[in-house]
């Protein structure tokens, strides 16, 4: 039996749901021809569940974060981006590679897993073991696949995937936080290396298809405000922090100039560049506009304005509390966004206006056999 709070906490949930169908109707009936097989590699922001099974616990996530149980897992309060953009092509929301209990990657297989990054390479699970990881799903999927397990992906499925990449939010985190900016700046490139080395490893066995988000406002995260004071100067006209949005503005341009530079190399390559930047930094500074309300505050956290995050007390762990309508919210956690910002940034990211090439996504599950 649920207590009053959980009813309540599920009645709020459901009510944002409707909420979400009715303002981010992303559900729509699919233009694919053939199922859209994506493959995912990330951090949390696009971890559905990876972080969870790996520690066998919850971990940050509070215990009745999410009223779906088929969301359960996610850094959030419910869906991730690429949920979002899955439900869009008409697809099942992607199994993490870590599942041992009722496999299916029909749809594709996810290794993002949060907390990962690029750098070190043979660290937790960053993004040199996720590849590493592929190619093992590759070979055992391959050999099954050929002996009749319909769970599974052939050759013609993994040639005609599409290999999603969002990643280095981790990196820069780390590097802005713990050295100067100078110093930072100058470990870009190897973050940018590291991706490269992964899209031409997936070229190499067939994969042609690509689609790379680049970081969002690191400035404008509830936690970098709350834990690195800076002087007031580097504070723009929406409270974010100047410095730590333009090291995420330069690893975006060399992460767009990747892209340009991988498409002129290779053969038959599709890569769409997505700027995820300018949509959350929109979303920010516009957010009541867009019916949002405390664009730099957490959810759920402690300590309440102006940030409501604390290191020592966040959501799930310690003394926190959940705001009564996170529907409202843009940060979930300090660090992650909710499921109606979530909601409001796959809509932006479907309409092509952020993308280069703006090639829509369901053009993908659209390639002739």
């Amino acid at each position: 039996m649920m207590n009053l709070k959980e009813k309540i906490f599920y009645f709020i949930s459901f009510s944002i749901s409707i909420f979400l169908g009715l303002f981010f109707p992303l559900s729509v009936d699919s233009q694919c021809n053939k199922n859209l097989i994506i493959i995912n590699f990330g951090d949390s922001n696009s971890d559905t569940g990876g972080y969870v099974i790996v520690r066998g616990m919850i971990g940050q996530l509070p215990k009745i974060h999410t009223f779906n149980h088929d969301l359960s897992g996610r850094m959030c309060d419910g869906k991730l981006i690429i949920d979002f953009l899955c439900e869009s092509v008409g697809n099942g929301y992607l199994t993490p590679f870590m599942e041992s209990i009722g496999k299916n990657f029909t749809n594709g297989v996810n290794f993002a897993i949060a907390g990962s990054k690029t750098l070190p390479k043979l660290n937790f699970f960053n993004l040199h073991i996720q590849f590493a990881q592929f190619n093992r799903f590759r070979s055992l999927s391959l050999e099954l696949f050929n002996k009749g397990d319909g769970n599974l992906l052939g050759d013609k499925d993994l040639r005609n995937a599409l290999y999603t990449i969002d990643i280095g939010q981790n990196d820069l985190d780390g590097i802005f936080g713990k050295v100067t900016y100078e110093k930072a700046i100058l470990k870009i490139p190897d973050i940018i290396s590291e991706i490269e080395n992964v899209i031409k490893g997936i070229y190499e066995q067939g994969g042609n298809n690509f689609w790379v988000h680049n970081t969002g406002p690191l400035g404008c995260l509830p936690k970098s405000l709350a834990t690195y004071k800076k002087n007031e100067s580097d504070y723009d006209e929406n409270g974010c922090l100047i410095s730590f949005n333009e090291g995420a503005k330069i690893f975006n341009n060399k992460l767009q100039v990747l892209c340009e530079k991988l498409r002129d190399e290779m053969k038959n390559i599709t890569i769409v560049y997505v700027d995820i930047y300018s949509i959350k930094y929109d979303l920010i500074a516009n957010s009541s506009t867009y019916g949002f309300m405390n664009p730099l505050m957490g959810c759920c956290g402690y300590g309440g304005p102006p940030y409501n995050f604390e290191s020592n007390n966040i959501c799930g762990q310690g003394n926190y509390t959940i705001c009564e309508d996170r529907f409202k919210y843009i940060s979930w956690d300090g660090i992650h966004y909710t499921e109606a910002a979530n909601g409001f940034v796959a809509s932006k990211i479907l309409s092509t206006h952020y993308s280069t090439p703006p090639l829509k996504l369901h053009s993908f599950c659209n390639i002739a056999p």
